[in-house]
């Protein structure tokens, strides 16, 4: 009698793999041996076994402790699994999830009616109509049910029997190798019913080409890439299958004068030489119209100034965040001869103490470089 493998070396696992990493190595080898993978391979079929005796052990914590201690003698029997089916089999919680990569789906079976696709649609929006929220009017072409037949697909006056093959299941079942399988049945192609007297109108799929018109609110505070989803607003599934949903993907606008970061608007605004040097009160404008600005003395060009509650609203919360006016100080660039005698007789009275940020530059560089 031909030695039995130690269960981790079949799994190509170390002793003290965690139980994810079991699951991992045995989804991975699963996929490489399986006899569907492999028609008329015996080797393969046989690994196979040997693969799913080693997750049903190591998989279960009582008999891997059981294993490690004694060996195969401490499980004797434990891997067994019937071959009937699935049912209380070692690999159905793995293979529930990796059926349908072996099947393209058809170990989970198909419903009668296949869901119908989901749609996108780009919607674009400007600038205050993203902060605020609005109403639109979107037109959205799509696949809907056929009135004629009411979505079945049949002939008005008609109606689908059910397949003699699948008895309405939309599967049939049959044992290869060691268990059992389902697949679509060929004969209504996984509906499980047959339409003998198809509909005129959709030529028996049960739907249509048209548009949907539809009434859509954008929530105060969306984004560009932000995503809305209306259930069951997309494609209109063949022969009575749900639709699918509708996703609208928001695009803002830029803005000639406003800049978003987060909740926060940002506004650059130029202010003059002297506004800067003496002060003054501006209008500047925010998303809510105009609102005066107390500049102060000596304000240096960058200078960011904060009005509260003046920023975007929280999507789907409360509160709004603040506008950041950034003051930048222009300098003149076409002076009258009368400014530039004015300005050189300002550069003479004046001094270091009035440059109080060129001073503290040229200090710094003088005790780095003498």
């Amino acid at each position: 009698m031909a030695t039995k493998r130690d269960y981790y070396e079949i799994l190509e696992v170390h002793r003290n793999a965690s139980e994810t990493e079991i699951k991992k190595a045995y989804r991975r080898l699963a996929l490489k041996y399986h006899p569907d993978k492999n028609p008329g391979d015996k080797a393969a079929e046989e690994q196979f076994k040997e693969l799913t005796e080693a997750y049903a052990v190591l998989s279960d914590a009582q008999k891997r402790a059981a294993f490690d201690q004694y060996g195969h003698a401490g499980v004797e029997g434990a891997g067994g699994f019937s071959s009937g089916g699935f049912g209380g089999s070692p690999f159905e919680e793995v293979f529930g999830d990796i059926f349908g990569d072996i099947f393209g789906g058809g170990g989970r079976g198909r419903s009668r009616g296949r869901r119908g696709d989901d749609l996108r649609y780009n919607l674009t929006i400007s600038f205050e109509e993203a902060a605020f929220g609005y109403e639109s009017k979107i037109e959205i072409p799509r696949h809907q049910p056929c009135e004629p037949c009411g979505g079945s697909g049949a002939k008005k006056g008609t109606s689908a029997r059910t397949c003699s093959t699948c008895r309405g299941t939309g599967q049939v079942r049959f044992q290869q190798g060691f268990f059992a399988l389902t697949r679509p049945c060929s004969d209504c192609g996984g509906a499980g019913r047959i339409i003998e007297h198809p509909c005129p109108e959709c030529r028996g799929s049960g739907r249509i080409r048209g548009k949907r018109s539809l009434s859509l609110r954008i929530p105060a505070g969306v984004e560009t890439g932000s995503r809305l989803k209306l259930s069951g607003e997309g494609e209109s599934g063949p022969q009575g299958g749900a639709p699918g949903d509708l996703y609208v993907v928001i695009e803002v606008r830029p803005h000639p004068i406003f800049q978003r970061e987060g909740q926060e608007v940002i506004c650059e605004v130029p202010i003059s030489f002297s506004q800067a040097a003496l002060g003054c009160e501006l209008e500047v404008p925010t998303l809510d119209g105009k609102v005066k600005l107390k500049v102060p003395t000596g304000t240096q060009s960058g200078k960011v100034l904060k009005l509260t509650g003046k920023g975007i609203p929280v999507l789907q919360g409360y509160g709004r965040g603040d506008q950041l006016v950034v003051l930048r100080v222009e300098t003149p660039t076409q002076l009258t001869a009368r400014q530039k005698e004015l300005l050189e007789e300002f550069a003479r009275a004046g001094g270091e103490e009035f440059n109080p940020l060129g001073k503290s530059f040229f200090d710094k560089v003088k005790e780095l470089f003498g």
